[in-house]
């Protein structure tokens, strides 16, 4: 299966997740960047609002792949602490890699946000949505900040994921749907026809556009 673009993809993903249209606890966000556009669709599709996740991940300084934690706007910290005790990080290690990945979310949030207040996750059913998993390194990372936002329930949705991510992200989420789960799994962009990069300012437009739409809606309570 190919899907034409992120937008399709995000169209298909929709479709798969019917059973929450209209659920006034629900939140979508996507994952910058790539993510917005494959969240846009599904937000519209579910008549629900849309924001994005902004979320950095805390790499083990001599291991970066490997989360140690992750952070997330407003502060919030995640730490994995079995990981910080077998790979013997220190104290001054982690406030070295926290600081340097805060710089870099908060510069990123303010690129997307201009300025738009955050849509509060606590008590929401949030569906986390990207374009595609693969080591799924970064949607662990979003799924732990949304929880400790406050999420009742978190959902993560894409429309390819390789076959068994949900058995390597089991304890991360509470559904997980993807549309697509191949076996022969090499990168996420072999499975759309146009996989052109999406840029900051497409990011910012797909937010206004949704948030319009939820104030049309009669949504402006829950933004």
């Amino acid at each position: 299966m190919v899907f034409l673009d992120r937008r399709d993809g995000g169209r298909q993903l929709a479709a798969r997740l019917v059973h929450l249209a209209d659920d006034p606890d629900v939140v979508v966000v996507g994952l910058p960047r790539g993510g917005v556009p494959v969240a846009a669709q599904v937000a519209a599709a579910l008549r629900a609002p849309l924001d994005v996740i902004v979320v950095r991940k805390l790499g083990v300084p001599f291991q970066p792949e490997l989360a140690m934690g992750a952070i997330g706007e407003d502060d919030v910290r995640v730490i994995n602490d079995e990981v910080v005790r077998m790979a013997h990080v220190t104290a001054d290690e982690i406030a070295t890699v926290e600081r340097r990945e805060r710089d870099e979310l908060d510069r990123r949030a303010s690129r997307f946000r201009r300025g738009r207040p955050r849509i509060p996750l606590a008590g929401k059913a949030v569906v986390i949505v990207d374009d595609g998993v693969a080591t799924g390194s970064t949607a662990r990372a979003a799924c732990l900040v949304a929880r400790a936002e406050g999420a009742a329930r978190v959902v993560l949705a894409t429309p390819v994921a390789p076959y068994d991510w949900t058995i390597r992200l089991a304890d991360a989420a509470d559904e997980f749907v993807a549309v697509h789960t191949p076996v022969d799994f090499h990168a996420v962009g072999q499975f759309f026809r146009d996989f052109t990069q999406t840029d900051d300012e497409q990011v910012v437009e797909l937010l206004r556009d949704a948030g319009r739409r939820t104030v049309s809606q009669g949504h402006v309570e829950r933004t």
